[in-house]
């Protein structure tokens, strides 16, 4: 009998669940919800990382136009910064300094980069080149000469990158068509809008080094 009553006990007078008996059902699944999302949520034990010193000098290797350097760099250093505070080669020029203007823009092993993006350690033992390393002695380079005879510049504040670009297009397509030009060169923002001159510049300097 203590059974049946407590049976009826559960259901109200209609016929439906009494409100003990909703939250004797209720409260022991939201309990064990909350229990399963703490769970999932509870972040993973992270791997053991070896730490190093902050701000603690690294060794670097530099080869930077040919010449190799030796230098002693901080983890967070960036290539931009090193190439033209410790190494004195101010062409390449800082910006937005966050990858969007390219007027900082190197060439790694002959690949267009953003040096304001890459840390210097990243360029360790590698070949860069730089907007002076295009000189052939005391002589522009094709690319220099033909933004030259293009007037492919105006303020030229972003000129050394838009050369490295096309530097680097160039090694890796020597006859560009337009479209080609204008994907090749869509990283590098002139804000005085040379854009067609600059074009121009990067087909003639195709036909200037496949003259060579």
């Amino acid at each position: 009998m203590a059974d049946g009553k407590d049976d009826r006990n559960d259901l109200d007078t209609n016929g439906g669940v009494s409100r003990r008996g909703f939250l004797g059902s209720v409260v022991p699944a939201a309990v064990g919800v909350a229990v399963a999302r703490e769970a999932l949520s509870a972040p993973a034990a992270a791997p053991a990382v070896a730490e190093l010193p902050a701000g603690e000098p690294a060794k670097l290797t530099l080869v930077v136009n040919g010449r190799t350097h030796k230098v002693l760099v901080e983890p967070r250093d960036t290539l931009l910064s090193v190439l033209r505070e410790k190494l004195g080669l101010t062409g390449t020029k800082p910006g937005c300094e966050r990858g969007e203007c390219g007027a900082c823009t190197v060439l790694i092993d002959g690949v267009a980069r953003y040096s304001c993006l890459t840390l210097a350690l990243e360029a360790d033992g590698k070949k860069v080149t730089t907007v002076e390393g295009l000189m052939e002695g005391e002589e522009l380079g094709p690319v220099q000469k033909a933004f030259v005879e293009e007037d492919a510049f105006q303020c030229g504040y972003c000129t050394p990158g838009q050369v490295m670009a096309a530097e680097g297009l160039l090694r890796e397509n020597p006859e560009p068509g337009l479209d080609e030009i204008r994907h090749g060169m869509s990283g590098n923002l002139c804000r005085c809008g040379a854009y067609a001159h600059i074009f121009k510049a990067v087909d003639k300097a195709a036909r200037f080094r496949k003259e060579r």
